[in-house]
C-alpha cells in the first residue's frame, strides 16, 4: 500500500512540474526516469553511473544524451518541466551567459558538482610520427591568422608542422577535433591556444591592447583543412587517426586511456598526459569536469538526488572507483568529500563571474 502511495504522489508531482514549466513544457507528458545531456567527455562517466543505478534500483533507466556541452546547457537552461534535462553534463564551467539564460527560463537554483578531472589529448596512430609539442606549437599550427612579415595578420601559411616548428616532424598539420559546440573544444582554446598565443611576442602586445581581438585571433581554428571538426564523437576522432595515415586527433584523455593499442598520446612541453600530471596539474592541458543539477526536479523527477549522490560516491568517483575504470580522473579525497557535501545538501551555486 505504502509504495502504491508513493508511486501515486510520484506521478502528481510529475504532472505539476510540467504544468508549470516554462517554454511550453506543461503541454509535454511527464517521465519517469532520470534525463542527463550534455558534454562527450562526461557521457561515458554518466552513462556508467545510469547502468549501475539502474541496476541497484530497479527504477527507470535514466536517458544520457550526447550533445556537447554548450548543447547540454542550452538544453538545460530551456526551463523546467519533463521537457527539459535534470542534469547537464559539461567539461568546463557553467558561463555567466548560459546562467543568466538559466534563470531567465526560470532555472533558478542550479547545482555545481566537480565530478573529477580530464585532460585534453593531442594523438597520433600508433605507428605515426612522435611529437614534442611545445605550447607555442599550437597556436604557430592551428590558428587560422598568424602576424606576417608587415604585421598585418595574414592566412595561417604552415601546411607542414616543421614549418610552425622545425623541431616537429615534416608531416601536414591535419587534425581532427571537436566542434565549437563542444566543451572539450572550449576547454582546447583556453588552455591551448590562448597561452599559446600569448608566447607570439605580437599577440602578446595585441593581448594588453585590444583583448576582444586578441581572444578572437588566439581562438579562431584555421578553416583550410588544417583542423576539422569531427563532431561530439570523441571515439570517431579515433577511429579517424587509424584510417588516415599523419593525422592528429584532440580528445579527451578518458578516450586515450580506452584505446591504447591502436593511439598513442603526444606530449606537450615534455609533458606526457597521465593520471598524475593530470590531477597534479602540470599537464598544460588538463581540465575539471562537471554536472549541473537542476534543484527545482529534486523530489519530482523518481530517484534524482539518489542518482547524484551514486556519481559522487566512493565506490564511482573515488580513487580506485569504477569510473577511474573508464577514465575519470578523481579528486582528491579532501576535495571529493566537498564536492560530496554538495550534492548531498544540494547546495545551489552562486552565479558565475564574467
Amino acid at each position: 500500500m505504502t509504495r502504491t502511495l508513493l508511486a501515486a504522489a510520484s506521478a502528481v508531482a510529475l504532472l505539476a512540474l510540467g504544468a508549470c514549466g516554462d517554454g511550453g513544457a506543461g503541454s509535454q507528458t511527464a517521465r519517469s526516469g532520470i534525463w542527463a545531456a550534455g558534454s562527450s567527455t562526461v557521457f561515458p562517466f554518466a552513462n556508467r553511473v545510469a547502468e549501475n543505478f539502474q541496476r541497484t534500483t530497479g527504477g527507470a533507466s535514466p536517458r544520457v544524451e550526447s550533445l556537447g556541452t554548450g548543447g547540454g546547457i542550452q538544453a538545460f537552461c530551456q526551463g523546467i518541466g519533463p521537457a527539459t534535462p535534470d542534469i547537464a553534463n559539461a567539461s568546463r564551467p557553467m558561463k555567466k551567459s548560459e546562467y543568466d539564460m538559466c534563470v531567465a527560463n526560470g532555472v533558478t537554483d542550479i547545482v555545481e558538482i566537480k565530478i573529477g578531472f580530464d585532460g585534453i589529448v593531442i594523438a597520433t596512430a600508433r605507428s605515426g610520427n612522435s611529437f614534442n609539442f611545445s605550447l607555442d606549437d599550437l597556436y604557430e599550427g592551428l590558428a587560422k591568422e598568424v602576424p606576417g612579415p608587415n604585421g598585418a595578420f595574414v592566412a595561417n601559411p604552415a601546411t607542414i608542422w616543421n614549418m610552425a616548428n622545425p623541431a616537429l616532424p615534416n608531416q601536414r598539420i591535419q587534425v581532427y577535433g571537436p566542434p565549437p559546440t563542444s566543451g572539450t573544444r572550449d576547454a582546447f582554446l583556453e588552455l591551448g591556444m590562448v597561452p599559446s598565443a600569448k608566447a607570439n611576442p605580437v599577440l602578446a602586445a595585441l593581448a594588453e591592447s585590444d583583448e576582444d581581438r586578441f581572444e578572437a585571433l588566439a581562438q579562431t581554428l584555421r578553416e583550410d583543412g588544417g583542423w576539422v571538426d569531427s563532431g561530439e564523437n570523441d571515439n570517431a576522432i579515433v577511429q579517424t587517426l587509424t584510417r588516415t595515415p599523419g593525422s592528429l586527433g584532440v580528445f579527451g584523455f578518458s578516450f586515450l586511456e580506452q584505446n591504447l593499442d591502436t593511439v598513442k598520446p603526444e606530449t606537450i612541453d615534455g609533458i606526457a598526459p597521465t593520471v598524475d600530471t593530470i590531477a597534479d596539474g602540470s599537464y598544460p592541458l588538463s581540465r575539471s569536469l562537471y554536472i549541473y543539477v537542476k534543484k527545482q526536479h529534486v523530489g519530482v523527477t523518481p530517484g534524482l538526488e539518489q542518482f547524484v549522490i551514486e556519481f559522487m560516491s566512493e565506490a564511482s568517483a573515488g580513487r580506485g572507483g569504477y569510473l577511474q575504470d573508464r577514465g575519470l580522473v578523481p579528486l582528491p579525497a579532501s576535495e571529493l568529500a566537498a564536492q560530496r557535501a554538495i550534492a548531498q545538501g544540494m547546495t545551489v551555486m552562486q552565479a558565475p563571474a564574467e
